[in-house]
């Protein structure tokens, strides 16, 4: 669906309208009286988001962000599904699923009373996904964007059996200075160390950094907090639908080999990921569907 076509039937004036990227993407732009957000129907990909209360964005876009067809980025909050990580028994499957680099449609937008902005996309089973994931699914993301952000990732099983999902928001959040950032909301939770080959431990104070960390915190519905002494603020992560928080920073060895996170980008970026993964992934049963839902805000420090 062209530009035109899609602001015709979908477009806010200047609250949402939609443009093609120099990769030849189509992206959501908006800007409303609360904040600003970018997203890709490539991979339902929200790109970045700014309330309104701060110059700075909450979430990440590289100044060296590299899109393009079959491209998923190192920012903004890319969907993973209906695996997470590396695909479980073939690993020539695409890490996180194919949900963040296949196109999605969009089926509505809207305008909500406190004038945030809304938008929902869907993604429908094909042939190819088939052949990397066989189960009949329905998965639409209905993104609103205002003074907070909010995210809801509904899965649906159309067929006779059950199945199970991985899933997660690998939300990369700005912050000042990684050394000085620190999470909390998982103090006394059992994580699962992929530096140290998932090696299990307890979170015993607040996360802080000194090089590379990814962790999958286990059996935790909880709030998390980032706390940003260098941009003065406090990021809250509040979540349904999940039972894993995935905290990942990736130092600046393998930050520098990404190689699209810009300049030192990894110290200016943190991911703390919504999500269900290992042993807290999701049986979704026939005819029934389960929703990952996120909100993040911001607050001065």
């Amino acid at each position: 669906m062209s530009a035109g076509v899609l602001n015709e039937k979908f477009g806010l004036g200047s609250s949402l309208r939609f443009t093609e990227d120099t990769s030849g993407l189509m992206v959501a732009e908006i800007e409303n009286p609360r904040a600003s957000a970018k997203i890709t129907l490539q991979g339902a990909h929200l790109l970045m988001w700014r309330p309104r209360t701060s110059s700075i964005p909450v979430v990440w876009l590289s100044e060296d962000a590299q899109s393009g067809p079959g491209k998923s980025p190192h920012s903004g909050a890319p969907v993973c599904w209906p695996w997470f990580g590396a695909h479980e028994s073939n690993p020539d499957l695409p890490s996180h699923g194919y949900a963040r680099t296949a196109p999605w449609e969009v089926i509505e937008s809207g305008n909500e009373p406190d004038g945030a902005t809304r938008i929902v996309l869907r993604l429908t089973e094909n042939d190819t996904f088939r052949t990397q994931w066989p189960h009949g699914a329905t998965l639409e993301l209905t993104v609103i964007v205002g003074d907070s952000l909010k995210l809801a990732l509904t899965t649906t099983n159309n067929g006779g059996e059950d199945f199970v999902i991985g899933e997660a928001f690998h939300t990369y959040f700005q912050v000042g200075d990684i050394a000085q950032a620190r999470v909390t909301g998982l103090e006394g939770v059992t994580y699962a160390d992929k530096v140290q080959n998932y090696a299990r431990g307890v979170q015993q104070d607040a996360i802080t950094f000194s090089g590379e960390t990814d962790r999958v915190y286990l059996d935790t519905e909880d709030e998390c907090v980032i706390e940003d002494p260098s941009l003065r603020r406090r990021i809250h992560i509040a979540k349904s639908g999940s039972r894993s928080t995935v905290v990942w920073t990736p130092g600046q060895e393998k930050g520098d080999r990404l190689g699209d996170l810009g300049k030192e980008g990894w110290r200016r970026m943190l991911c703390v990921e919504s999500a269900n993964a290992l042993e807290n992934r999701v049986t979704v049963s026939a005819g029934q569907s389960h929703t990952l839902a996120v909100e993040y805000r911001a607050e001065p420090l």
